[in-house]
């Protein structure tokens, strides 16, 4: 089992980690955020994961919602985007999750395999199966 480093609440689902409060690990794990945290965003051991190339998670059933507040949920979509970019993975602990070649390059670096009952995309699947 892959270790991850927790940051937040652990998250409800399995999804496959060991979970940890100090190095090593080989993946983050942000299990949940606080509207603050989410709109104001620089957790720096996420922010150097993502320097290092190490694959950082959200789990998107800990991320707050905008409530009644038109502006607020405008403000906490871009900050949601603004993750995405960065390359953070967002997940709700499904099994259906779609890997990407991108993802698919991050796993076989880190000699991990998608969780069970993974969707792959044709590209992800060669990049797993070692033809790239």
């Amino acid at each position: 089992m892959s270790r991850a480093l927790l940051l937040g609440r652990e998250p409800a689902g399995v999804l496959g980690f060991q979970y940890v409060t100090q190095a090593p690990y080989e993946a983050v794990m942000i299990g949940s955020l606080t509207l603050g945290q989410l709109l104001t965003f620089q957790e720096e051991p996420v922010l150097e994961a993502l320097a290092q190339g190490i694959p950082v998670y959200l789990y998107t059933p800990g991320l707050p919602e905008g409530g009644k507040s038109r502006a607020l949920g405008a403000s906490l979509a871009s900050a949601r985007r603004m993750l995405k970019n960065w390359g953070v993975i967002f997940t709700d602990g499904g099994r259906k999750r779609l890997i990407t070649a991108e993802e698919a390059k991050i796993l076989r670096q880190t000699g991990q395999r998608p969780g069970p009952g993974a969707m792959l995309t044709p590209l992800a699947r060669e990049i797993l199966e070692g033809s790239e």
